[in-house]
């Protein structure tokens, strides 16, 4: 939805996988963060810390090299594949530190597919995820603002619960006087 339609959304990001306390003591959750290597990254797996501290957690970082519809789906693509390793072995250094160092729950998949969003949907679907976690930032395409066409696909067709982390519009500077 957009924001000229008058509608605001908040979540709390305490209460996202707020459960009964016998959930989470037998249910492990499973949760798939998709990173990019930009600069979103950060703030993301600063939130996968504030899941992954309150309980049991398997964390599936997966990074996706998209390829055009004019090249096979299986060529080699020795620079993408590189810059992705990069940036999962980044993240899961940081992730695992997160989960007491247990590398065991964090997991990293590096995908080549046409479009990143039904990669990270068909991810989720494999692994029995709880959720799917990613970053967005606004973009404006065609005249239109909006998300972009990944966080916009994942959205719409995941089964699980969707956590979207966007950063504060660099216009943004909050008041003073605001609570802390």
């Amino acid at each position: 939805m957009r924001a000229s339609e008058g509608h605001r959304f908040l979540v709390r990001l305490r209460h996202a996988f707020h459960h009964p306390v016998a959930e989470k003591a037998s249910t492990p959750h499973r949760v798939v963060v998709y990173v990019t290597g930009g600069p979103d990254d950060q703030r993301l797996l600063e939130a996968v810390e504030k899941i992954a501290q309150r309980q049991h957690t398997y964390i599936t970082i997966t990074y996706v090299v998209e390829v055009q519809q004019s090249i096979p789906l299986d060529a080699e693509l020795p620079g993408e594949i590189d810059r992705g390793e990069a940036v999962l072995r980044d993240a899961e250094v940081a992730v695992s530190k997160f989960v007491g160092g247990k590398r065991e729950n964090v997991r990293t998949e590096l995908l080549q597919a046409r479009s990143a969003g039904a990669a990270i949907v068909d991810e989720a679907i494999e692994n029995g995820a709880n959720a799917i976690m990613l970053s967005c930032s606004i973009r404006k395409r065609h005249g239109r603002t909006g998300v972009g066409d990944t966080v916009q696909y994942v959205l719409q067709n995941a089964p699980s619960e969707v956590i979207v982390i966007r950063q504060a519009l660099p216009s943004w500077i909050p008041d003073e006087g605001a609570r802390p």
